[in-house]
């Protein structure tokens, strides 16, 4: 089944082409990038041996290029002309789109697989969650229905989450030996797990010097007193099978999911009277936060096994 990648050039399309790449039932069909047009992949992605080279197609002559699936990965706000483009032709690919452009549209699967998977199977259009987002939904889940008031989670990113695009948040320099603080109230993720949750979410996002990887600390109050091996059990019971998911007692370090296709959620602790609980999600922002999670709704939407092509063998 062949796979076009239109936004390429970004970190989060340079892991997409590695993981299409490896994938026993998936190959490219194209990759889009104006920045690289005309240049080989391979040349980019030494592991490539497809022998394509960028293109940079426009966005409403993308239905004539007859891919199986369209990953769009491109900018928030830029999504819309090529899903326009697809739902004024007869070609019927599916979309995942990696962007917030339709994660608030209900006519769209929302596709965080651990918690929404039962709707995603044959899933034509897929909104891809935030990375943020995803780490916030899998710590707050499995003790949605005992919460009493809004969470609140302090976040951490590398700067890779900014983009390929100067700007602040992505300068090296100006975040050496500091913590930039950022869209403490309102930001799209915020809103995007609020929605998803059907739960209050207070969101404070930050980033750090480090290129990749995040961590959210998520602060729940209660309905009642819990102690710490019902926690436990409730996290592991949630996640236990599930293997892009690993609950820890002790606290996850953000240095060591990099890399990682999976999230990693630990370090609970209760207040004295056992009604507020601190949870520590981490998780690689570029790959379960966005390449990797896209992969599992790609196999999840041509009926595959969730997992395939993901290397379960690194986790």
């Amino acid at each position: 089944m062949t796979v076009g990648l239109v936004g390429a050039r970004g970190y989060v399309g340079a892991e997409l082409i590695a993981l299409i790449d490896a994938h026993p039932r998936f190959e490219l069909a194209y990759v889009s990038s104006r920045e690289l047009e005309g240049q080989a992949v391979a040349d980019h992605h030494p592991g490539h041996r497809g022998g394509l080279r960028y293109s940079a197609p426009a966005l409403e002559a993308l239905p004539t290029l007859q891919a199986d699936a369209v990953v769009l990965a491109l900018p928030n706000g830029h999504a819309g002309r090529a899903v326009a483009a697809f739902d004024a032709s007869e070609a019927n690919p599916v979309i995942v789109d990696l962007s917030a452009d339709y994660r608030f549209d209900d006519t769209w699967h929302y596709g965080l697989p651990e918690l929404t998977r039962a709707a995603g199977q044959g899933a034509r259009r897929i909104s891809n969650p935030g990375c943020y987002a995803t780490a916030m939904q899998l710590a707050i889940a499995p003790m949605l229905d005992e919460l009493d008031g809004p969470v609140q989670c302090f976040g951490v990113s590398g700067w890779s989450g900014a983009g390929t695009s100067p700007s602040d948040k992505s300068n090296p320099e100006l975040l050496r030996d500091n913590l930039m603080p950022y869209a403490l109230a309102g930001h799209v993720h915020e809103r995007e797990v609020t929605r998803h949750l059907e739960h209050p979410v207070e969101f404070m996002p930050h980033v750090a010097p480090h290129f990749r990887g995040l961590t959210i600390t998520a602060n729940l109050h209660l309905a009642r007193a819990f102690r710490i091996d019902e926690v436990l059990e409730r996290y592991r019971d949630r996640y236990g099978r599930e293997p892009l998911v690993r609950v820890l007692e002790d606290a996850p370090w953000v240095s060591r999911i990099a890399g990682r296709h999976h999230a990693e959620i630990g370090g609970f602790t209760l207040s004295d009277d056992g009604r507020r609980l601190v949870a520590v999600s981490t998780l690689d922002n570029l790959l379960k936060g966005a390449a990797t999670q896209a992969l599992q709704n790609l196999n999840l939407a041509f009926g595959l096994d969730e997992f395939e092509g993901i290397p379960l063998s690194t986790l």
